[in-house]
């Protein structure tokens, strides 16, 4: 039977900070009416007022989320999260993607420029920079496929709402259970087959050490454990 505790899913923590693995349907912070609310438990839980979001999963999906435990970690890890392609912050990413009708090339980089549609909380990738538009990059590797699915091991090196789901929607790609950016049906369970697998930082109490986070999804069923099987496969 699966513990969705909020303590069996703290997967690190310090003085500065702690990494809690996301369940799908939990908002980081802000939570929107009948959603839980990550970060107000997490300071319930650990006693401490200042818990605040470095890095901002989307709600429906899962994985690594960190959170600083007081001003100066914050202070510091923003400007680290902030500074693109400087090797300081590693995102990995797991996702399940529904087979495309055309071939993907097995690895590639995704190079994209978004703007976000606040009024219908979604973004959109665009070949060509303008104004609003940000810059967003992200690279990818296919470590498997099922019948109908893709695996996919996603580097993320910018930050962007929505990111790699609009991102994937430009390219044809199509992340399973995520309707808003034009799945096919949505995951009986609720959320989205994005996971956010690896986080990797330096250590705010000691600049010369980096914390390494990995997590499996919350819930492993067939498929992500399909998906697991192939990605151990891929790392030897």
């Amino acid at each position: 039977m699966n513990d969705f505790s909020l303590q069996s899913r703290i997967l690190y923590q310090s003085s500065a900070c702690v990494v809690v693995n996301k369940l799908a349907g939990e908002a980081v912070e802000g939570a929107g009416e009948g959603q839980a609310d990550l970060q107000l438990m997490l300071k319930d839980h650990l006693k401490n007022g200042f818990t605040e979001a470095v890095n901002r999963l989307d709600v429906p999906v899962t994985g690594c989320s960190l959170f600083a435990l007081n001003s100066s970690s914050l202070e510091f890890l923003n400007a680290a999260f902030a500074d693109k392609y400087n090797e300081s912050v590693i995102k990995k990413y797991w996702a399940i993607i529904e087979k495309p009708d055309k071939d993907l090339p097995e690895s590639g980089e995704l190079i994209h420029w978004i703007e976000t549609n606040t009024r219908i909380n979604k973004s959109f990738a665009h070949n060509e920079d303008a104004h609003g538009r940000k810059k967003a990059s992200l690279a990818y590797k296919i470590t498997g496929a099922g019948k109908n699915y893709l695996f996919l091991e996603v580097r993320l090196f910018t930050g962007r709402h929505h990111q790699i789901r609009s991102q994937f929607e430009k390219a044809g790609l199509h992340i399973k259970g995520d309707l808003k950016y034009g799945a096919k049906r949505s995951e009986k369970e609720g959320g989205i087959r994005l996971h956010a697998r690896y986080l990797s930082f330096i250590n705010p109490l000691n600049k010369d050490e980096r914390i390494e986070v990995s997590s499996d999804p919350p819930v492993m069923d067939n498929l992500w454990q399909s998906f697991k099987n192939y990605s151990s496969i891929s790392e030897h």
